[in-house]
């Protein structure tokens, strides 16, 4: 009988070890040393039988082999060794290694209580990022996340038992439209629970600033105060970002003041639909007569013999003057428009009637960058970057099921899987592996 030689390791051993290198990879990225200093400082004299570096990365662990609880993490530690031994865990204890539910308990209020310093651990792989990547930061988006609470709600007429959620609330998202026989619908959606907003590269898909607030809270109003604490933690990000891009729940003439007026960010953001609104005039100035726009900014002009309505050639912002510039549509393609001599008012010549616009007619409508432009149509797609981060949220980070509970908890998790969700990207760029970067589950 021919003899088989035994292999050295079985196809489970071998994929385990691929495994553990995607934690590995995060633990030799992560710069969290200011975070277990504190820790240990805060356990001081007292009792090691699990060491806090250890428990830690566990935590981690946790996080990137997405274990919703912390007793299936419990249980994937008491039979996998290799994972004990790389979280720093004594392999020679056995199962009595791994750290009781309460002891966890323990250690998880310790680190809430420190969430500066998982802020700081953020920033740190932030910081990292935008020396390592050409160009990181110069084009944003941002939008905000529901997260569902699956605890039970406050109730007035039952005691406090630890079983609800004190902190949550109920949000509520409007969704508004136009059918093809121009009837308008409306739907609404609604959760109980907390909301995410994040602000992210659109480019690399990483965020680079992140928020949890009630679910009621407003996208609208976050943006000014994150973009705000962006410019002090990274101003180097808020100096070189071009533009922002945004779904219309962040339309307002505030919003797109502040970001072009401060920042000289180019506000990239739908506007709300008004479906009672025509074509306006343009009022109060040289090009009264047949130059109109839309509620979203769109400029038209209408032949005076045939009535027709031709939206006018865009032909840049001139930051100079402030003023988005258009011409002749017809002049544009080379040809002469017949009702030129009935054109109104404005500028002539060999390009044909020039129109400008101050966008400071209505900052809502006229943004620096023209939403008739095909540049500006090319740069919204890119706002499906930050939807594809909150999907990797629910699925591959485990916020569509969770049992977390309470606002500063909530908090403590997502900053630990933003802090993965980083570091595993800066793991891979600084190994060349830039196609891998945004993966959580592939070897590293």
């Amino acid at each position: 009988m021919a003899s088989i030689q035994k292999n050295l390791f079985t196809w489970q051993e071998l994929e385990g070890i691929v495994d553990l290198s995607r934690l590995q990879l995060v633990l030799e990225t992560l710069d969290d040393e200011s975070l277990m200093q504190r820790l240990e400082k805060d356990r001081g004299n007292g009792r090691d039988d699990y060491p806090v570096r250890a428990v830690w990365n566990s935590l981690l662990a946790a996080v990137v082999f997405q274990h919703q609880s912390i007793e299936s993490l419990r249980r994937e530690l008491s039979r996998n060794g290799d994972l004990v031994r790389l979280c720093g865990f004594e392999t020679i204890k056995g199962k009595e290694a791994v750290p009781t539910s309460s002891a966890y308990t323990r250690f998880l209020k310790k680190v809430i209580r420190h969430q500066k310093e998982l802020d700081s651990v953020f920033e740190s792989l932030v910081k990292a990022l935008k020396e390592e990547l050409p160009g990181f930061g110069e084009k944003l988006g941002t939008d905000g996340k529901a997260i569902d609470s699956h605890a039970r709600r406050k109730s007035k007429k039952r005691k406090r038992d630890g079983r609800r959620d004190l902190d949550a609330d109920k949000g509520v998202k409007t969704y508004k439209g136009k059918n093809k026989d121009d009837s308008l619908w409306k739907s609404f959606k609604d959760w109980f629970g907390y909301k995410i907003h994040i602000i992210a590269d659109v480019n690399y898909e990483l965020p680079v600033s992140f928020k949890v607030t009630r679910a009621s809270a407003s996208d609208m109003k976050q943006l000014k105060p994150m973009i705000k604490e962006l410019n002090e933690s990274h101003p180097e990000i808020t100096d070189r970002c071009k533009s922002l891009v945004a779904d219309k729940g962040y339309d307002s003439e505030y919003n797109n003041k502040f970001l072009w007026d401060d920042y000289r960010i180019r506000p990239i953001i739908d506007v709300k639909g008004r479906w009672k609104e025509f074509d306006e005039k343009l009022a109060d100035s040289e090009y009264a007569d047949n130059v109109l726009h839309d509620y979203q900014g769109n400029v038209f002009c209408y032949n005076m013999d045939t009535m027709k309505r031709t939206e006018l050639a865009y032909c840049g912002f001139e930051k100079n003057r402030g003023t988005l510039k258009y011409r002749c549509p017809l002049a544009a393609k080379g040809k002469k428009c017949k009702a030129e001599d009935k054109c109104g008012k404005g500028s002539y010549g060999k390009y044909g009637r020039i129109v400008r616009i101050p966008i400071e007619r209505d900052r809502r409508r006229f943004t620096p960058l023209a939403r008739s432009s095909k540049k500006f149509k090319s740069e919204y797609k890119k706002r499906t970057a930050v939807e594809r981060i909150n999907s990797r949220l629910d699925v591959s980070f485990g916020f569509e099921n969770h049992y977390i509970k309470g606002m500063k908890k909530m908090q403590a998790r997502c900053s630990m899987a933003m802090i993965v969700m980083l570091a595993m990207a800066l793991g891979r760029v600084r190994e060349k592996r830039f196609d891998n970067m945004r993966s959580l589950v592939k070897a590293a």
